[in-house]
């Protein structure tokens, strides 16, 4: 999908009647944290950058409303999209912007080079990723980007790591793609980690463990590879991967446009290219227990798999027992081509407590509430634009790494919450004036 020089950005679509009523929380490339309203209101914001920004769930956070996690310091700022990748410290920052807490690494292993994703626990650590350069036996006898979960308590003292290299035999690669893994990482060409892991979410509670199947353990974590296609869960006993899909799936070679238009539910999953956000739907949720998931559908794997003709993005909830598709969102479920909703890269979707799912389409700042038939019933375009480097060059953007729903209870009371309708015009007929 491109974008044309002129569009409209803030909220563009509301429809109070089928949306959810909530906050949304975006990081900006401009290098703060903002929360808005459904009328697309600013109601506060952080003058720091979380990958993501993060607001904390009360419940684990001894009922303090209002408090987020965000990168304190970088050690290149100006570095690829804005130094998110070299950060010194993170930390939580409080409702009025003060920093309650801030980690900066450990002199021995140097600063935090936290990337992609963390999450706190109901015992109040903190389990996140983070970049390490180090030799992996058994992959390379070099030095390779390579990543690792950690658990760090308040008090800063890591209690616990697990490092993704030490499992790469498990995630299902080929001789052929772990020969291509290899190239790519010794080459210097894997950036940051050589399987990119972009997703750490804990199971949680769900109705599969209740009912005794020990891969859903509440306590084990689920992540993704953007760079290889893979999902799974690994068990945080002993830190096996015990559940997976990808990175190969049955029509990796199919260059026909059929995975983005296939309709038909529930299937197997096919491909999935570059995703992000995956994580199990929680307990209390409609589809819980279920596996969501943003396919960018962008290219990835190693080697290279197929993409179709037609580029287009999707969402996707899936049955982790049968690992079959349950339901799909793509833009043919708005009545438009399929190529009218895509980011190659970032972006999450998150389920609603009304069944809606709020999907971020990263790479053009849209964040959108959809319905379970499609219909587009929230949208808002991020406004705030700001420079990155990618590549060599700086370029000026509005992307969204990833949108968090925010419930109205999370923050303190009297925050304003706008939730008038917002009705746009026909895109065929809108123009601009001509000036004289």
């Amino acid at each position: 999908m491109g974008i044309p020089t002129i569009f409209p950005t803030g909220t563009t679509l509301h429809d109070p009647a089928r949306s959810w009523k909530g906050y949304v929380l975006y990081g900006a490339p401009d290098g703060t944290t903002r929360l808005v309203d459904l009328e697309g209101n600013e109601v506060r914001s952080w003058s720091h950058l979380g990958f993501p920004s993060e607001l904390i769930d009360p419940a684990v956070n001894q009922g303090r409303r209002g408090h987020v996690l965000v990168q304190l310091s970088k050690t290149l700022p100006d570095g690829r999209f804005g130094g998110i990748f070299d950060n010194e410290s993170f930390g939580e920052l409080d409702w009025d912007g003060q920093v309650v807490w801030k980690w900066g690494g450990e002199p021995e292993n140097g600063p935090a080079r936290q990337d992609h994703d963390w999450q706190k626990l109901p015992n109040g650590n903190l389990l996140f990723l983070s970049i390490v350069d180090r030799v992996v036996p058994g992959f390379s006898d070099k030095v390779v980007p390579d990543q690792r979960v950690r658990e760090l308590t308040p008090g800063g003292e890591v209690v616990w790591e697990w490092f993704v290299g030490d499992h790469f035999g498990e995630f299902g690669l080929s001789p052929r793609g772990l020969e291509v893994a290899r190239e790519v990482a010794e080459g210097g060409r894997a950036g940051y980690g050589f399987l990119s892991i972009n997703n750490l979410s804990v199971v949680g509670e769900n109705h599969r463990f209740d009912a005794g199947d020990q891969r859903f353990h509440p306590e084990n974590f689920v992540i993704d590879s953007r760079n290889s296609n893979f999902v799974a869960i690994v068990d945080r006993r002993t830190g096996n991967v015990v559940w997976r899909i990808g990175p190969d799936y049955a029509d990796s070679s199919d260059e026909s446009p059929s995975r983005l238009l296939n309709t038909r539910l529930p299937r197997p999953v096919d491909q999935l290219a570059g995703q992000h956000d995956a994580h199990v739907i929680p307990k209390g949720l409609p589809g819980a227990g279920n596996l969501l998931v943003f396919d960018n559908q962008g290219g990835s794997g190693f080697p290279h798999i197929a993409l179709g003709i037609f580029a287009g993005s999707r969402v996707l909830e899936i049955d982790p027992v049968s690992k079959e598709i349950v339901w799909q969102y793509t833009a043919e479920d708005s009545g438009l081509p399929v190529w009218s909703f895509h980011s190659a890269f970032i972006s999450s979707a998150r389920r609603l407590p009304n069944g809606n799912t709020l999907i971020d389409e990263g790479q053009h700042g849209r964040i959108f509430q959809v319905t379970r038939e499609g219909d587009v019933v929230w949208e808002y375009v991020n406004p705030i634009f700001g420079p990155i480097k990618v590549g060599v060059r700086q370029v000026r953007t509005n992307f969204t790494y990833r949108a968090q729903p925010v419930p109205y209870d999370w923050i303190p009371e009297g925050t304003p919450r706008g939730e008038r309708a917002v009705v746009p015009p026909d895109p065929a007929a809108f123009r601009l004036p001509i000036s004289d």
